[in-house]
Formats: structure tokens, C-alpha cells, sequence
């Protein structure tokens, strides 16, 4: 797994590349994956990477396998773009028919080459889009040991634009996306904590 801090229409962003998805991979090796998967858990977008100049019928199966397997790490609510790639490879004719079988299948495809640069402005565009709705929220959290935990993990999984320790409580304020923020809020709850703003 690679992570690195990007910055994205103005905003930053961890982009992290997973493990590839595998046929019928069974419940105790996507344990055993766990620490990779966890951060698709808690993503604000899934980019599923589909080489496309590969049979038909392979490039079906393949997308069934990783929307199964997103299904079954339970991350299915996430948003997910699909980057139908090395659309250098076939004709245009070839790129229009398997576009058109996959339609109700691949969530909002983008036909694209890494390669040679090709949609990659329509790809970026398609994820502006999806990523434009933020929540911005701020709350106040007694300084407890598990407090401390939950500041550290929200810095890894989202943007957390400001924090000040005063007294025995931290107040801190992030932006991201309303199903995650509305997550965080419920667990700063649970950790006998006060919402200060919430804003979608």
C-alpha cells in the first residue's frame, strides 16, 4: 500500500493504492488484509481501476469481483468512479460497445489512458464533482487517553483545519464528507464531547 498527501482542487487528500481484488477471496484473507483495506474503509471516494483493453468477458468479471468484494468489506456507501484504462490499446468502435455493456454496471466510467494522458481532465473533473459536497464541523473533547487516539486517527482521515488545547478539553474544526462527518460526530459524542457547529 502506498500513501501520500496530494492536494486536489484546492483541498488535500491521503491517496492510498490498495491491494487488487481477487476471485472468490475468502473472509479469512480479507482479515489478513484488514490494515490495507481499513483506509478504503474510510475513504471519501473509491477510483476502481479497470484495464479495459482486455476481453469483454474479462473485464466483467473483473469489475463484479471488486464491487463484490467493496460490498463485502462493507464500504459499499462510498462513492466510486470508475477509470476504464489503456483506452490506447483498442479501437474506438471496440471502447464504444464495451462502454455501452458496462453502463449499469461500472459506476460513473471515465474511458482513460495513464499512458498517454488521454480524459484525464474529464477524469479529474468527474472526481471534483463528487468530492464538492462538504461538511464542516467543530467540537470540544475532554482530554482523555481515548480522546487523544480519536484527534490522532480524524488527522489521518480528514481535514482537520484547526485544534487548540485549553484547559482539560481540545476544540477542533475539519471538513469531510457528510456521511464521514456525521460519523465523526456520533463517536465525539460517545466520548462525552460537545458539538460546537455542523454544516453540510
Amino acid at each position: 500500500t502506498t500513501t501520500r498527501l496530494v492536494k486536489f482542487s484546492r483541498k488535500k487528500f491521503l491517496l492510498t493504492d490498495t491491494v487488487g481484488f481477487i476471485d472468490r477471496l475468502p473472509i479469512t484473507l480479507i482479515e489478513a488484509f484488514r490494515s490495507t483495506l481499513e483506509e478504503t474503509i474510510y475513504s471519501d471516494l473509491i477510483l476502481l481501476v479497470v484495464d479495459v483493453s482486455e476481453p469483454l468477458a474479462t473485464v466483467d468479471k473483473k469489475l463484479k469481483v471488486c464491487l463484490e468484494t467493496i460490498d463485502r468489506i462493507g464500504v459499499s456507501g462510498i462513492p466510486i468512479i470508475t477509470a476504464l484504462n489503456k483506452i490506447d490499446l483498442i479501437s474506438r468502435d471496440e471502447l464504444q460497445r464495451k462502454m455501452d455493456m458496462l453502463r449499469g454496471m461500472a459506476p460513473k466510467p471515465v474511458p482513460v489512458s495513464a499512458l498517454y494522458g488521454l480524459n484525464l481532465d474529464q477524469l479529474k473533473e468527474e472526481i471534483t464533482r463528487t468530492l464538492q459536497s462538504f461538511a464542516r464541523a467543530s467540537f470540544r473533547l475532554p482530554m482523555t487517553d481515548g480522546a487523544m487516539s480519536f484527534i490522532s486517527w480524524l488527522f489521518n482521515r480528514a481535514d482537520v483545519q484547526k485544534i487548540e488545547y485549553a484547559g482539560n478539553e481540545a476544540y477542533v474544526v475539519f471538513e469531510a464528507v457528510p456521511w464521514f462527518a456525521e460519523k465523526v460526530v456520533s463517536h465525539v459524542k460517545e466520548l462525552g464531547g460537545k458539538i460546537e457547529s455542523f454544516q453540510s
